[in-house]
């Protein structure tokens, strides 16, 4: 295993919609504990795919590690089934945004489907901290990044403090 070097913002690819994978090969299992590797050294939860220049669908998560409750995943071409309606406002941070942290609204409870690395196909509902990291990396398989969901005059406030690290 290695760890990757981590795209940083304003990357044009961490804008980009990433492609399906369509097999699991021994190079996208390599990726897989690359990505889990990079993500604890970061040290971050989560990790997806454009974050280390892999425009595939796929993210890493580990909601529990940090609490000595390690739940490593790999989540191969996921997708929500369910978001629940209840929303919660929490401070983010992003691997590929370093320094910075932005209040985001987002549903409480999701549930999703995925492929595992094994080739297994996978369903779990997500509340709290995993519900969270489960959407921010979603969300990197969209081209979608923290700043895209702030009103523009924050965006340009929280732009404007990236830029001045």
């Amino acid at each position: 295993m290695s760890i990757l070097e981590i795209v940083r913002w304003p990357d044009p690819r961490l804008a980009e919609t990433c492609a399906p994978i369509e097999e699991i090969t021994p190079e996208i299992e390599q990726l897989a504990a690359d990505m889990l590797e990079t993500m604890y050294a970061a040290p971050g939860r989560g990790l997806a795919g454009p974050q280390v220049g892999a425009m595939l669908r796929i993210f890493v998560m580990d909601a529990g590690w940090k609490d000595d409750k390690p739940d490593p995943l790999v989540c191969i071409n996921p997708m929500f089934q369910e978001i629940g309606e209840e929303r919660v406002t929490n401070t983010e941070g992003c691997l590929s945004i370093p320094g910075i942290s932005t209040d985001i609204s987002r549903p409480t409870q999701v549930q999703m489907v995925w492929t595992g690395v094994n080739g297994g196909r996978y369903v779990q509902s997500f509340e709290g901290a995993a519900a969270l990291i489960a959407q921010h990396e979603m969300d990197h398989l969209d081209g979608v990044v923290t700043f895209d969901h702030l009103d523009a005059k924050t965006r340009a406030a929280k732009i404007a403090e990236f830029e001045a690290q």
